[in-house]
């Protein structure tokens, strides 16, 4: 965020909110850092925040001191390892706030579900209430999976653009989980085009054979999220989907709004 010139540059500077100006200032840095990738320039951060470099330098050197950043050998910084254990203790958290609107979606539509997250190039699922119907899918909190082969994926995806989609997919490959699954960039990005224009992203047999996933994005979630529905396929019908999407997204647009309210 740029330097105010009514406001001074110090650590105990007050920012227009009326929070601490410097932390503000640390935090949108860190932002910034994770939006390139995880490895930024001194002089990338300036033009990219507008802050001057003396004040960047200052904050940088008090994140490396606290291990928030490190330097690299080639005097670039990256995020440092001591995130790592904020970031899974946000993630256990918000799979807790998460429950609510999964039960409410396991009431309504009797199936299975999830809430996943965006996690580099990886989907990770952090939360999720199993249907009464006893069965068992691949689908499990923790559990890493690739974007191109889940519902999640696409609805995380949806939002990306083409060529960092096409990035992704060349650094993970698409290899296939069933016969079904998407195996070029360019039937994904077409299925990606369809979640657009639908507004909800279907796994059809894609993950797995005899089991059939609906999922749409948090809207205006602080990281990608996305809720989703997995049952049998021969209950989440092209009928039933026309039923079970306005909850997903009711639920989706819910969680978003407990989210805010729970300043994650």
């Amino acid at each position: 965020m740029p330097p105010s010139s009514s406001t001074s540059t110090t650590g105990s500077a007050k920012s227009t909110s009326g929070g601490v100006q410097s932390l503000e200032r640390a935090f949108d840095l860190l932002e910034r850092m994770a939006d390139t990738g995880g490895e930024v320039g001194l002089s990338e951060l300036s033009a990219s925040s507008g802050l001057p470099l003396p004040t960047i330098h200052r904050l940088m050197r008090t994140l490396v001191a606290c291990g928030y950043v490190r330097q690299q050998a080639n005097r670039r910084y990256a995020l440092g390892p001591r995130l790592i254990r904020l970031g899974e203790s946000a993630s256990r958290l918000l799979g807790t706030w998460a429950r609510p609107c999964l039960t409410r979606l396991v009431e309504e539509t009797g199936e299975t579900a999830n809430m996943a997250l965006l996690d580099g190039d990886e989907v990770v699922y952090v939360a999720q209430v199993p249907s009464k119907h006893s069965m068992r899918m691949f689908t499990e909190v923790g559990r890493r999976v690739l974007p191109h082969s889940t519902g999640v994926g696409k609805a995380l995806l949806a939002t990306v653009p083409d060529d960092e989609v096409r990035a992704l997919l060349s650094r993970t490959g698409m290899p296939a989980a069933t016969e079904r699954t998407i195996t070029t960039p360019d039937g994904f990005l077409a299925a990606l085009a369809d979640v657009r224009r639908l507004g909800y992203a279907v796994d059809d047999n894609e993950q797995e054979i005899g089991v059939r996933c609906l999922a749409v994005p948090v809207p205006d979630s602080p990281t990608a999220a996305a809720i989703s529905i997995s049952g049998p396929a021969g209950r989440v019908t092209e009928s039933t989907t026309e039923k079970i999407v306005p909850v997903l997204q009711q639920m989706a647009a819910q969680l978003s709004r407990a989210l805010a309210g729970s300043g994650f």
